[in-house]
Formats: structure tokens, sequence, C-alpha cells
């Protein structure tokens, strides 16, 4: 499975098709080798009728779907969707024009961008207490850079690690919370200073690297 994640640059670069798809072609490869794991598994020396053979053999596909959190999932389309909307009325491209003219530069901006290092900071800081997704999202809508400029690596660094900083900031903190029983004022106490530190270093490198190299 991971090892499907690892290939999708790899399948994008060859193929020339969107991430989407070697996702889900991955997705497809990891099933079939899952059935066929879970049927060589299967003895049917052990099964006594018909029915114990239909009972036994549980697809684990199928149990996989059955573990699935809808609200989870209509929660991040609900956003998606929101975030969609207000980028059709301009919403956020007006939002965008205000922060660049209210907040002051750096000086450790890519020449001839004219957004600030401290607006990608804020989205980073801002992801921690919103989800990452959205705040991603949103930027693909506020911001008209190429789409290999060095502004879109510094937003997905800020927005993935700084949602790390409270445990409700990411998808994946949400279900550590409920997998190993995590208490949110804990994460708060033992790990958020950490993250927050880390944070600060990783953007800290990253603008440095820019700079020098």
């Amino acid at each position: 499975g991971l090892g499907a994640i690892i290939s999708v640059p790899v399948f994008k670069t060859v193929t020339h098709l969107p991430p989407y798809v070697g996702m889900m072609f991955a997705l497809g490869v990891v099933a079939v080798f899952a059935e066929l794991y879970s049927s060589s598994k299967f003895s049917m020396s052990t099964v006594e009728s018909l029915d114990d053979a239909v009972h036994g053999h549980h697809s684990p596909v199928h149990h996989s779907l059955s573990k699935i959190e809808m609200p989870s999932i209509l929660f991040f389309l609900g956003i998606l969707m929101a975030v969609a909307a207000l980028e059709s009325l301009g919403l956020l491209f007006a939002f965008a024009l205000n922060l660049q003219e209210v907040m002051p530069m750096l000086g450790s901006e890519m020449p001839g961008t004219a957004v600030s290092d401290i607006v990608i900071v804020l989205l980073g800081v801002g992801s921690a207490v919103i989800d990452n997704v959205p705040l991603v999202a949103a930027s693909l809508g506020m911001f008209s850079e190429p789409v290999d400029d060095q502004l879109w690596h510094f937003i997905a660094y800020s927005a993935g690690t700084g949602g790390s900083m409270l445990i409700i900031g990411s998808a994946a903190g949400v279900v550590a919370m409920g997998m190993e029983k995590m208490d949110f004022f804990w994460y708060l106490r033992k790990i958020a200073w950490l993250a927050a530190i880390g944070f600060i270093a990783g953007a800290l490198t990253f603008l440095l690297t820019r700079m020098w190299f």
C-alpha cells in the first residue's frame, strides 16, 4: 500500500495523467492483491457445508469499506463545495488582495511575487485550528501564481505541518484521538509545543534555503 502511494508521482510523470488516476489505479492493485491473499489463506478443507463456505471467507475490501466514516467524507465534501462556491463568487481572490495590501513583505520572497511569506505562515497557524484541507483548497483560489512556483511548496509545508500543532488540525489527528484514545489537552501539553517548534524551524529553514540557493 505504501509503495503504491509512493509510485503515484512516477505514474504521473510517465503517463502525464492526473494524480487521482494513479491513486485509483494503486487502490485497485491493492484491492486485488488483498483479495488474492485473503483467498489463499482460506482453506476449503476446513469447511463442512456450502453455507460455511459463504460465511467463512470475508472480503478484506468489503470489511474496509464497512469501516469508512461517511460523516467525515461528507464533511470534507461540504468544505470543498463551500470553497468552490467562494472561489466562483470571487471572494477568495478579493480576500487575497486585501491580505497582500495589509501584510508587509519580509524580504525573503521570490522576485516578482506579491504574496508575503507572513501570509503563508499564517495559513499554517490557521490550519492548526481549521482543518488543513479547506485552507489548501482556499489558497488555490486565492493566489494566481504558476503551478511550478515555489509559493505552492511553502503553502504545502505550512498547511501540512502547521496542522499538527493541534490534534484537531488534521484528519489524521482526529482519527488518532479515536483510535489511541488521546485527549486534546494531553496533546496540547505534551506534543503541541514540539510541533510548533518544528513548524517554526522548518519554515525558517525553507526560507533560508530559498534565499541562499
